[in-house]
């Protein structure tokens, strides 16, 4: 079955650290030509937080996370990354990885809940 499959979501304090992953299934990994990760709030829109283009390398990420959080890929194990650093209460909100494949139709994760409070 072709899926995204996300994990590493949870409650953390201000401050702490949370890797989410988002392992692809069913799918030939290489085909992959984007990776993104979305966040959504309660009452807000979903709001593109970083972004991975397989061509150069290129990484990009929302002004509000940049220094704090990292995307990243491991081919081998077929799964994207995102590394939160320093989390902030306003990071709050259900993450989901999104991929744009080579042939076939973009791919959404089925998403995890991050809570950061004290």
């Amino acid at each position: 079955q072709v899926q995204l499959v996300e994990s590493g979501g949870g409650l953390v304090q201000p401050g702490g650290s949370l890797r989410l992953s988002c392992a692809a299934a069913g799918f030939t990994f290489s085909s992959i030509v984007v990776m993104r990760w979305y966040r959504q709030a309660p009452g807000k829109e979903r709001e593109l937080v970083a972004v991975l283009m397989n061509v150069g390398n290129i990484l990009d990420y929302v002004e509000s996370v940049k220094g704090r959080f990292t995307i990243s890929r491991d081919n081998a194990r077929n799964t994207v990354f995102l590394q939160m650093n320093s989390l902030k209460p306003e990071d709050t909100a259900v993450y989901y990885c999104n991929v744009i494949r080579l042939n076939g139709p973009a791919l959404w994760g089925q998403g995890t809940q991050v809570t950061v409070s004290s």
